[in-house]
């Protein structure tokens, strides 16, 4: 088992994570656990424990619960085949799309084009005819936002600003970065930073929550992202033992005297005035001062975005074992694969099985190891009563694994067949989304 200082988090790797509490201690992640019970309807993942840690993940909740703007954004790298990994991204976006939130995918183009070489052309239709489309049939509704980061001049500008706040030793710390690393994959870092804000600008009618759904090896994203946001804002709030201190960033003296008339017109009047920082001297509401100044400042033309939050779901495990990757396709199945093929790759996963049908009965089997029960766990089942049943036979030595890879050959059959059928509906829906093959 992985200790807290082995646990790597690889956006671009292979990461495999054996004890995801380890995450806690390590990254700061907070446990989803504490926050499940204050969900009216939490989506499946949710009460499966799939989605295992969240940050910040409260104001989102808090969002919906009052009917206020937020959004889910989150992207794919058009490297490869769209697989159920991806598919777990996919429903997270269109859950919270669901629930009100206003939806972003990126199709990373740019990260695929400067990380793994792949050409603009294939970048563009592998991004329609794997992702976009699975994403449609799926469900995702065309009010959301779909774009390829290449084309989104907006993103584009909003990265190089990011940039300047982005340091090569501290960007280098966070991903591993060399001296072998070319500029390109280090532009694709900002650009996804941007893709996590641009729901903030002020066409998208400015800062609001925004949560972003990804498994754990995308957390080095989230980590930058939250600094970034910060060291964008032109004051930081702070709460001191007895007072609230807003310290100014390099802001204009017409920005400082903005905020003070503000905060004035909200009915603080205890405010000391100082050459590089405000102190309100009175009872007062930290969240209710930020947002205060952070109206000030996109007033005055800046962002003020708010960090985002994020939530985190755990790996699926390959079919031949370790985690599903599109590098390796005998490890997965492909949203667009044959469904005949598929059933076949079912049948000969790895499970969570003895070696014999005489020790299966006697030992049980170890659902929670297996491939196949997370086929069915992650998406094959609707009824979580169903699913406990099937983790109890398993365990308790009832179900066997070749009649069970028979029934999951079957579902995944009857599911890709109706997908695929949903794609070609979906190809014809394309330039509601403003997308042209």
């Amino acid at each position: 088992m992985a200790t807290a200082m082995e646990v790597k988090l690889d956006p671009w790797g292979q990461t495999q994570v054996d004890d995801y509490t380890k995450l806690f201690e390590e990254f700061g992640i907070s446990s989803f656990d504490e926050i499940l019970p204050r969900i009216d309807y939490p989506q499946k993942y949710m009460r499966r424990k799939i989605i295992f840690g969240h940050r910040n993940y409260e104001f989102i909740l808090k969002a919906m619960q009052k009917h206020q703007p937020f959004s889910v954004m989150s992207g794919f790298m058009p490297s490869g085949r769209a697989h159920f990994g991806h598919m777990m991204v996919m429903n997270e976006i269109i859950w919270h799309q669901q629930c009100g939130g206003d939806a972003f995918v990126a199709i990373a183009d740019m990260e695929a084009h400067a990380v793994r070489g792949i050409s603009w052309d294939l970048c563009k239709e592998l991004g329609i005819n794997e992702y976009i489309l699975s994403l449609i049939a799926l469900g995702f509704e065309p009010k959301g936002h779909i774009y390829f980061q290449s084309r989104n001049y907006d993103l584009r500008d909003l990265a190089f600003e990011l940039a300047v706040e982005a340091n090569f030793s501290e960007v280098s710390a966070i991903y591993g970065f060399c001296g072998e690393t070319h500029i390109a994959h280090m532009e694709s870092v900002m650009a996804q930073s941007a893709d996590i804000l641009q729901p903030q600008l002020s066409k998208y009618s400015g800062p609001k929550p925004v949560v972003i759904p990804v498994g754990a090896d995308q957390d080095a994203h989230i980590r930058l992202t939250r600094d970034l946001a910060y060291r964008m804002r032109k004051f930081l709030v702070e709460q001191r033992p007895s007072y609230v201190s807003i310290r100014g960033k390099a802001a204009e003296p017409k920005l400082i005297e903005a905020a003070i008339d503000r905060l004035k017109e909200a009915g603080y009047n205890k405010i000391m005035r100082y050459e590089e920082h405000i102190d309100i001297l009175e009872p007062s509401i930290l969240g209710e001062i930020d947002e205060i100044i952070r109206k000030v400042e996109v007033e005055y033309g800046e962002f003020g975005f708010i960090p985002p939050a994020s939530i985190y779901h755990r790996f699926m495990t390959g079919l031949t074992g370790g985690k599903m990757s599109s590098s390796k396709p005998e490890s997965y199945i492909g949203l667009t694969e044959a469904p005949d093929k598929a059933a076949e790759k079912i049948m000969k996963a790895i499970t969570g099985g003895r070696q014999s049908l005489s020790e299966q009965k006697k030992l049980g089997g170890e659902p929670e190891r297996c491939s196949i029960y997370e086929f069915l766990l992650f998406h094959l089942s609707e009824n979580d009563g169903e699913m406990r049943e099937i983790f109890e036979e398993c365990r308790g030595g009832k179900r066997m694994c070749g009649s069970c890879k028979k029934e999951v050959a079957e579902r995944i059959w009857l599911f890709l067949t109706e997908h695929q059928r949903a794609r070609e509906v979906a190809r014809e829906m394309l330039p509601e989304f403003g997308i042209n093959i």
